[in-house]
Parts: structure tokens; sequence; C-alpha cells
């Protein structure tokens, strides 16, 4: 699987990898990607209230909805492209 978004392949991925665990060991790689699993919760939490924040803010002042509904389109892509990175994590926790 490459990830066209970090332009990062597959070798890549091994060499971090092996990377990580000669620096920290391989009995600390599920707590680290415990870590990043929280973090990436985070941002999508974050999303969805800026989300929440438009939607409520556009309603308010009585914007265009093709606005609105362009925003949340493009709110959308950016949690794709987040599952889409948080995939392998995801599956190895």
């Amino acid at each position: 699987m490459e990830l066209s978004l970090l332009f990062i392949g597959g070798p890549e991925i091994f060499i971090v990898l092996l990377i990580v665990i000669v620096f920290f060991g391989a009995d600390k790689i599920p707590e680290i990607a415990r870590g990043l699993g929280k973090g990436m919760r985070q941002i999508k939490d974050a999303t969805n209230d800026i989300k929440r924040e438009i939607n409520d803010t556009a309603q308010k002042q009585g914007l265009n909805n093709d606005i609105v509904s362009d925003i949340k389109k493009e709110v959308n892509d950016v949690k794709e492209n987040i599952d889409d990175l948080t995939g392998p994590i995801k599956r190895n926790m």
C-alpha cells in the first residue's frame, strides 16, 4: 500500500518501522500505536467540532447552503484522508 499523500512507499515504511524498533524496542510499538491512534482521534474530534461550528454559524447568519455544503465536502475529504492514513495503525491495534 502506498501512501501517496505522504509520498511514502512500502520500502520507506519498512525502514521507518525498523528505526522505530531500534530506538524504542519492539515492546514499545503497541504503546506508540495507541498514542498515534489517540492523536488521530483528537484530530477527527476537532474536525467534527469545526464542522459543527461552521454549520451553526452559517445557519445563524443565513448563509447560502451551497457554501456550507462545499465546506462540508472539504471537511469530509480531510476525514477520509485521515482514515486512509490511520487504517494500517487501526488494523495493527
